[in-house]
């Protein structure tokens, strides 16, 4: 890819965009934080979650990258239950995203300064009450496409595989994909519409996903039944594939009149769910065998 194309693909990275549904897909920076004690340590009691955001977004405000992030963006959770804490065990882990991408100098390109920004924060030490702990800060997998990029060509090429077509999306609200005054559940015809904006579709799979943020959740109890939905979206041709990845890549959803922007999961099919699909249901159809004994004449029981 020659410079120039990268400048502007990375320029419209930074670009809300509106697709079908009254649905926008918002550029946002995501990061995974996860906060170890800097030496093996016992807590008598867990750290001050407030604390520790007004040190991290201090840090952020005081560095090179001059950041000022509202505290609302920084979200934490403590390790609540001490006794089944190791001594070298994180303490608290949490998300910070950055929403307001335009105040970034215009002679920064993004990927280098959100580079930089994971590169900056990971391993910075947080004095806490006298106890010194230590940040590990990654991107998340879903808001990687270079990576991601790299992974389906490596994962092709050693299984001989054709480049993939189909993209998996969790996480994402079911109502937003209902038919309104219809259903509360995601329908089939609202999806289609949606995914149409990206390319040509061949096949379409829309189920909820009762089990997307379970482990974000285990201290909230159960999560309501149907309210995220997963979609598996197989287009006709590899470029629509690629393109759509890219663009559902470092953004969040929003739907108009809502604030709430959702944080969903996106990747690429690894286990070629439409052909397995098939096989399963092939196989279900040959194991049906007939109940009735070959070769019997049924009989007629007396009264």
């Amino acid at each position: 890819m020659s410079e120039e194309k990268r400048k502007e693909e990375e320029e419209e990275g930074l670009k809300t965009l509106e697709i079908e549904n009254g649905l926008r897909l918002v550029p946002r920076v995501k990061l995974n934080l996860v906060i170890y004690p800097s030496t093996p340590l016992t807590l008598s009691h867990p750290i001050d979650e407030w604390k520790t955001k007004r040190a991290l977004i201090e840090f952020l405000h005081t560095t090179s990258l001059s950041l000022t992030l509202p505290e609302e963006d920084l979200h934490l959770t403590r390790h609540k239950n001490l006794k089944k804490r190791k001594r070298d065990d994180p303490v608290a882990a949490g998300t910070l995203r950055v929403w307001d991408l335009s105040s970034l100098p215009t002679e920064t390109r993004f990927l280098e300064w959100r580079n930089r920004l994971v590169e900056n924060l990971n391993g910075v030490e947080l004095n806490l009450e006298g106890v010194k702990f230590k940040l590990a800060v990654t991107l998340p997998v879903s808001d990687d496409f270079d990576r991601m990029k790299k992974d389906w060509e490596e994962h092709s090429a050693s299984r001989s595989r054709r480049e993939p077509d189909t993209v998996v999306l969790r996480g994402v609200p079911s109502r937003w994909f209902a038919e309104p005054r219809v259903s509360s559940k995601p329908s089939m015809l609202v999806t289609h519409t949606i995914f149409s904006t990206f390319g040509k579709i061949r096949n379409l799979n829309v189920t909820e996903d009762n089990e997307f943020g379970k482990d974000e959740n285990e201290d909230s109890g159960d999560l309501v039944s149907g309210l995220y939905c997963k979609i598996v979206v197989q287009f006709d041709k590899y470029k629509d594939c690629h393109d759509a990845m890219r663009v559902l890549c470092g953004r969040s959803m929003q739907k108009e009149g809502s604030r709430l922007k959702a944080d969903y999961e996106v990747s690429w099919d690894k286990v070629e769910f439409f052909r397995n699909s098939r096989n399963e249901s092939r196989e279900k159809k040959n194991s049906t065998v007939s109940t009735k004994p070959e070769n019997v004449r049924a009989r007629r029981f007396k009264e």
